[in-house]
């Protein structure tokens, strides 16, 4: 019990962790196959008493169905599938046991993808409850010529602590690989029909089940964009600056385009050298005031997107200050969604949208 509940405490007080995450958006499918180590389950059967049965290293697999908010949090259904084959009683003089503890069941879990500065990796931790049903295909302990037999598929409410890691594949937007651990306990006492030398006795007590598993899967999202869509900002920003500072008859831009990655707020290198630009501009014409206007494409719900077009707002100021250019000269401005430099529906992630522009007047 208290393994069980440090486990599933350790799941849910991560979350003033946070930092940022990996951003799975919309629906996603997953699946993994591995290895699960189930520990000693505490047993009541007639005629032999409470021993702890073992099993040996069986075989665990599941699939899942979710949905992705676009900020690190997931939800999803899974299901489920644990197999184990006893191997022994302990101190019950037993010359021999056998048969199989079969698990199969249905899951909603709760997952936070982190995002650790890395393309290549990013972990999640989550948590579920579910309902387990676990089946005794029968459980023999055999005493010479004499056998003890449980068999049934009692069901219980179970709970599960996640932990994994994911490894996107760039070829494949929206592919990852997976590697994940799990702690699941079957909650409670299970009774199953006995029988001694085939005729019937009292029921045999099974205790907690707790099984300790290692996958490897794969999962895929589907509305992940292809690589051209959120790539850094070199890619897509273009500005008129450049024109105005190789010709020798116009003055220098007055406005300049900053582009970002979808769902963030930090400066690409690229992207620091146009606010460099800006700045430098800001000197060679005449200027009173110096605008920073923030936009988000239209993916997303209103309320988060127009934070977040704050703090691009906010984060292109920063650097123009650092660079130089007096804070009070700055208006620093967030849009949100409004006045897409493209035109889309509504959800769709436009690179060119996530912008901030300077305006030198």
């Amino acid at each position: 019990m208290n393994l069980r509940m440090a486990l599933l405490a350790s799941t849910v007080l991560f979350t003033p962790l946070v930092a940022s995450a990996q951003t799975v958006y919309g629906p996603y499918i997953s699946g993994g196959v591995g290895g699960t180590y189930e520990q000693e389950e505490n047993t009541s059967i007639p005629g032999i008493g409470s021993h702890d049965a073992y099993t040996h290293l069986g075989l665990v697999g599941n699939a899942a169905v979710g949905y992705g908010f676009g900020n690190g949090w997931r939800v999803e259904g899974e299901g489920n599938y644990l197999d184990n084959q006893y191997r022994s009683l302990n101190n019950s003089g037993a010359s021999s046991v056998g048969g199989r503890e079969v698990k199969y069941g249905a899951f909603l879990n709760g997952l936070y993808d982190f995002d650790i500065g890395s393309t290549m990796a990013y972990p999640y931790l989550g948590a579920g409850v579910g309902y387990q049903w676990v089946h005794a295909e029968p459980f023999k302990v055999g005493f010479g010529t004499n056998e003890y037999s449980a068999s049934g598929a009692p069901g219980n409410v179970a709970a599960q602590a996640i932990a994994g890691v994911g490894f996107p594949i760039a070829s494949v937007p929206g592919l990852s690989l997976t590697v994940e651990y799990r702690f699941q306990d079957v909650i409670g006492n299970r009774n199953y029909n006995t029988s001694y030398d085939n005729a019937p006795i009292s029921s045999a007590r099974f205790g907690s089940a707790y099984n300790h598993s290692l996958m490897l899967g794969v999962r895929y999202a589907f509305d992940t964009p292809p690589v051209a869509e959120t790539t850094t900002a070199a890619a897509a920003v273009t500005t008129p600056a450049p024109a105005p500072m190789v010709a020798p008859a116009p003055a220098p831009a007055r406005t300049y385009l900053v582009f970002f990655d979808w769902d963030k707020s930090d400066l690409t290198d690229k992207a620091k050298a146009i606010i460099a630009d800006a700045a430098n501009g800001s000197t060679k014409v005449q200027t009173t005031q110096i605008e920073v206007n923030g936009y988000t494409d239209l993916s997303g719900t209103a309320q988060y997107n127009q934070g977040l077009s704050v703090r691009r707002a906010t984060a292109v100021a920063d650097e123009l200050v650092r660079l130089g250019v007096p804070r009070n000269e700055i208006d620093i401005k967030g849009f949100g969604e409004s006045n897409p430099l493209v035109p889309t529906a509504n959800g769709v992630r436009e690179p060119q949208n996530r912008r901030v522009e300077i305006i030198l007047k």
